[in-house]
């Protein structure tokens, strides 16, 4: 077998490993370091295989596939798979925690964990898998999961698919070929989300739930990451594994709520995402590194409304700068009393809007150094005081990718 290996990282070493166990005679090509328009050029019918990697838009020949889309195939037992714009890595780990308390045989994979090949091997009909999907990895499925969690949309991507229909036509994906006997979990209150739901063959469930009080107050018990949203990631998790089990979400309250508890309970957060790293001197520092787009810096601060914050903002804008204008208009917002300003998008936000509140930063040691300063100068004792890197931008034009972003900063509020 000879198998072309379309990028090589994560998951083009996993194709690579598991391959050569199965066939230890597989040849491997490796391909780095292209343009799309290139390697679309190329003749691949020498190879069995071509395994693009998530970010390669799909080229649409006869032998080509995708760790996801070989997963799906070969997959033993149900899946589970949620995507959204941001939330997903949160909705997948409270479905995990959940499945953890009913003590399933349950795999998280996919963006949040292992690729999804490297634990093919372990998997009985029995187990059950939670699969953290991006539009790179739904692009061209052509098997939907037995449970599809479809969260908040928006445009994001943009670099990379040619347009947002490009973009929510890969994240339909994910419902387009289930069957009657499926279900679909969807966000009610996002219009692209329950536009697709439309056109779902599956079983529905919308959520945040209008009319389950009690399910509100079992997750207001045990759910203990700050916001909303996180409220309502936590229903979207309920509604998941009550399909699961083929019951309402109601009726599983009513048969499990003490599982429930236990397994909402039991999961305290994801790294870099609205995390709470430690109260310093008065002040409660939190990481919000993952938050790389304009709507996740505006969720977390929506989760800190009546709080004293001071922000750190900026990066590689991935809409060109285009939205700098919105983002000030968010960093308008009455509990932003600080806001230190770092990297390529925070200098160009700078330039365009004096506002006094502004503090420039060359580094991210002296964004912390200036972030922690300005936030003791302004503390208000009646209020939490709150410092909070959410840069609504990515990473790479001061770092590797957002973890090494997010680990520079935990290690520096770490020694302060």
């Amino acid at each position: 077998m000879k198998i072309a290996l379309l990028g090589y990282g994560k998951e083009g070493k996993s194709v690579e490993t598991y391959f050569k166990n199965h066939q230890p005679d597989t040849e491997f090509e490796v391909f780095q370091d292209f343009k799309p328009e290139d390697i679309k050029e190329k003749d691949f019918s020498e190879f069995d295989l071509v395994f693009r990697s998530p970010s390669v838009p799909p080229l649409h020949i006869p032998n080509e596939t995708s760790v996801t889309k070989y997963f799906f195939e070969h997959c033993p037992c149900p899946i589970i798979g949620v995507t959204a714009t941001k939330g997903k890595g949160t909705i997948c780990s409270f479905i995990k925690s959940l499945l953890d308390a009913h003590h399933e045989k349950a795999y998280l994979v996919g963006n949040i964990g292992s690729p999804a090949i490297d634990i093919l091997d372990e998997l009985q009909p029995n187990s059950v898998v939670v699969y953290e999907l991006s539009s790179f990895q739904l692009w061209d499925l052509e098997k939907s999961p037995h449970i599809a969690i479809l969260g908040h949309l928006e445009p994001d991507h943009l670099n990379v698919h040619a347009d947002y229909e490009d973009y929510l036509g890969a994240k339909a994906n994910i419902t387009k070929h289930q069957t009657s006997q499926d279900y679909l979990v969807f966000n009610r209150n996002n219009t692209e989300a329950s536009k697709i739901a439309l056109s779902s063959r599956a079983t529905k469930i919308a959520y945040p739930f209008n009319d389950f009080d009690d399910i509100e107050k079992v997750i207001q018990d045990s759910v203990t990451l700050p916001g909303r949203h996180n409220q309502e990631n936590a229903m979207a998790a309920i509604a998941a594994v009550a399909s699961f089990y083929n019951i309402s979400p109601d009726e599983y309250l009513r048969r499990e709520r003490d599982t429930i508890l236990a397994g909402l309970s039991n999961f305290h957060g994801l790294s870099h995402r609205l995390e709470f790293l430690r109260d310093y001197n008065g002040l409660k520092i939190y990481d919000d590194n993952f938050a790389t787009n304009l709507s996740s810096t505006r969720v977390a601060l929506d989760a800190f409304k009546r709080a004293n914050v001071t922000i750190i903002v900026g990066g590689r804008d991935k809409t060109d700068n285009k939205d700098l204008p919105e983002l000030y208009e968010l960093l308008k917002s009455p509990q932003v009393r600080n806001i230190i300003l770092i990297g390529e998008s925070g200098h160009e936000l700078a330039k365009k809007y004096p506002d006094n509140r502004f503090y420039l930063a060359n580094s991210l040691e002296d964004a912390v150094a200036q972030a922690i300063a300005r936030a003791q100068q302004s503390a208000d004792p009646n209020s939490e005081n709150i410092v909070l890197m959410s840069p609504a931008a990515a990473s790479f034009d001061m770092f590797e990718n957002v973890y090494d972003r997010g680990d520079q900063y935990k290690l520096l509020i770490d020694r302060l």
